[in-house]
């Protein structure tokens, strides 16, 4: 019977992935603590990575030349991603619910002011700010090369690979600034609340920016066209989520809260 569902086929991927999260979890876990070395931890990693690609590269062949993503699979991908980009967006909240708790009401331990006495915060007008303006660039030429592809034009390789060389600037100068930080993780509230939020959102930007590689080698094999490009379209929806998670980043946390 004809319908427009894709019913997929037994696959191993799904139990394999979980078994190399929890190798890697166990891993993180006990080399942090000490309890073994990194062994573990970069098996993990390394089967986890392998789990992922040949995934990914099903869902590829699935898609593009089997033709397997109908209208109704696209719409239903479109739903399941919209709730995964609801998901971290209660993470985040979650992060800046811990961020506002500690710096609208400080407590006597850390003197009652915020930032601390005696901690040096960072200069939103310096780093901060240039990570914001080339963020923002990069969600234009992102936007740029989204459009040329719906309008069927040509230039889509150049505002990508802008994008993604804009993206790889902010990731170093977030390195950049952590590495000149004259405070760290383990300096009180301010330094996990911090650390904890921007270093989250520079793991988003980094896999977002994985996102979007996946998405150049597709536009460069010919993957994608004017209707049918739902893997492009979900990268380009999680980068700007970064793009606006960043901007509250920036105003609470660099520029309020410092």
């Amino acid at each position: 019977m004809l319908h427009p569902f894709h019913l997929v086929e037994p696959s191993p991927w799904p139990i394999l992935s979980s078994i190399s999260l929890f190798i890697f979890t166990l891993g993180s876990v006990t080399q942090w603590h000490g309890y073994s070395s990194s062994i573990l931890l970069v098996i993990g990693l390394i089967s986890l990575l392998t789990t992922m690609i040949l995934w990914w590269r099903d869902t590829i062949r699935e898609s593009t030349f089997q033709g397997y993503h109908t209208k109704r699979v696209q719409k239903g991908i479109n739903i399941g991603f919209s709730l995964f980009i609801i998901s971290e967006v209660f993470f985040f909240l979650s992060i800046f619910w811990a961020f506002f708790h500690s710096s609208l009401a400080p407590s006597v331990q850390i003197g009652s002011v915020w930032p601390p006495n005696g901690l040096e915060a960072l200069n939103p007008w310096e780093v901060p700010l240039a990570n914001t303006l080339i963020l923002l660039s990069s969600g234009a030429s992102l936007t740029w090369c989204h459009h040329n592809l719906i309008a069927r034009q040509s230039k889509l390789i150049l505002p990508l690979i802008i994008t993604l060389f804009l993206a790889i600037l902010f990731t170093c100068l977030q390195g950049f600034e952590y590495f000149y930080s004259s405070f760290n993780f383990f300096d009180g509230i301010f330094g996990s609340c911090f650390f904890f939020a921007t270093g989250f959102h520079g793991l988003h930007v980094i896999i977002g920016t994985s996102f979007l590689f996946v998405g150049l080698f597709r536009l460069l094999s010919g993957h994608f066209s004017n209707t049918h490009h739902i893997g492009f379209e979900s990268a380009i929806i999680y980068w700007h989520f970064v793009d606006v998670v960043w901007l509250f980043l920036f105003i609470f946390v660099y520029w309020w809260g410092c």
